[in-house]
């Protein structure tokens, strides 16, 4: 028998194209002599990610449409059919037993040529809203792998597995690495250590509200690891000096976990995943600036289980002190809020979603 051949697509952003990668290395791992075929967008980042994480990939003409009045819409049509024209010609070559698909403008076409060759289909969708282009796939795939209850609002019920979003193994136990983290980042145990968190790029506001709340950590003691982004590297990396230190981007983000007492994040799917592992006490800030204001949505999902603080971009200068410096001085609410968001967790995720598509094969 020849072996297994995955299909895999997921990209436009790290949310959809992580969770593929680690999706199709539990599969290598369980099947070491499996073929794996991802299929991205020509001009989004998987086509960098997917060939450092080594896989092949190939590139369709696709983008999503705009929400405001835009002439790139009129071209909208024009990549949707020659991306299916592609797909159709990458599907019968390839010949996969499963196709996968973890969202971005690229999994649509591909999933659905997929489905009309009979060929088993899964999708994983990491947000508590679900986006356009899973919704969009709902009646043409097997199974759909969840990490929120409540998701038959959007998808049928029977098809439904809540399984969680796949999150790096290197974090599944950083208690450990405490005081590795701590000499990494060279901290001080005495002191308390406030991770700050705004993406690979940033995110202004929230670099905005730390830079204007320095005075107040500083006077409380407290240590700060404030991964600004490369986009803003220059505008503050002269606040770097006594408990302040600050980073474009951290590589080693289990030690960063490890270091922290209190982390203060955006709320993209996988990072709230990872937070949930983590099991820090959190002050969300979500992007009011993503599509559907899922960000928010996947924020109010963890702070409804008394697991995590939400606080409103819009809110957060006046709010941030305050609520911050309270949860500084309250050792039993960092402990509760700590409790609450492990309970949340799901570290067995990327295995449950490979079990699934498992299931397909053996159907097939």
């Amino acid at each position: 028998m020849r072996p297994y051949r995955f299909i895999i697509s997921g990209g436009g952003t790290g949310g959809h194209i992580y969770p593929a990668i680690a999706i199709a290395n539990e599969l290598k791992r369980r099947y070491s002599d499996a073929e794996f075929l991802f299929v991205g967008a020509k001009d989004r980042m998987e086509m960098e990610k997917v060939p450092q994480a080594g896989y092949k990939i190939e590139g369709l003409w696709i983008s999503g449409i705009q929400r405001n009045l835009s002439m790139k819409n009129l071209m909208f049509p024009f990549k949707l059919a020659s991306s299916i024209i592609k797909a159709k010609s990458i599907v019968r070559k390839f010949k996969p037993d499963v196709a996968i698909g973890t969202g971005g403008y690229a999994s649509a076409p591909l999933l659905r040529v997929a489905s009309m060759r009979r060929v088993p289909c899964l999708i994983q969708e990491q947000n508590s809203y679900a986006g356009i282009t899973n919704k969009w796939l709902k009646n043409k795939v097997q199974k759909i792998c969840v990490a929120y209850k409540g998701m038959d609002a959007f998808f049928p019920a029977e098809k439904i597995v809540l399984t969680g979003n796949p999150v790096r193994e290197d974090l599944l136990d950083i208690s450990k690495k405490r005081s590795e983290a701590l000499s990494f980042f060279n901290l001080s145990s005495e002191k308390k250590t406030l991770l700050v968190l705004g993406g690979s790029l940033g995110a202004r506001n929230i670099n905005n509200l730390i830079d204007s709340s320095l005075d107040m950590l500083v006077s409380e003691g407290v240590q700060l690891i404030w991964q600004c982004g490369k986009f803003y590297e220059n505008e503050y990396k002269d606040r770097t000096g006594g408990l302040v230190q600050v980073h474009a981007f951290l590589n080693r983000m289990d030690l960063a976990y490890a270091a922290a007492d209190m982390i203060i994040s955006r709320a993209g799917a996988l990072s709230v995943s990872e937070l949930c592992l983590v099991g820090k006490p959190v002050i969300f800030i979500p992007s009011p600036n993503v599509a559907e204001d899922h960000q928010t949505k996947n924020a109010m999902a963890i702070s409804k289980n008394d697991a995590a603080i939400l606080l409103k971009e819009s809110e957060a200068i006046d709010k941030f002190e305050p609520v911050f410096t309270q949860l500084l001085h309250s050792t039993e609410r960092q402990l509760q809020l700590s409790e609450n968001i492990k309970k949340l967790a799901r570290p067995c995720a990327t295995g449950e979603i490979v079990d699934e598509i498992e299931k397909l094969i053996k159907v097939k």
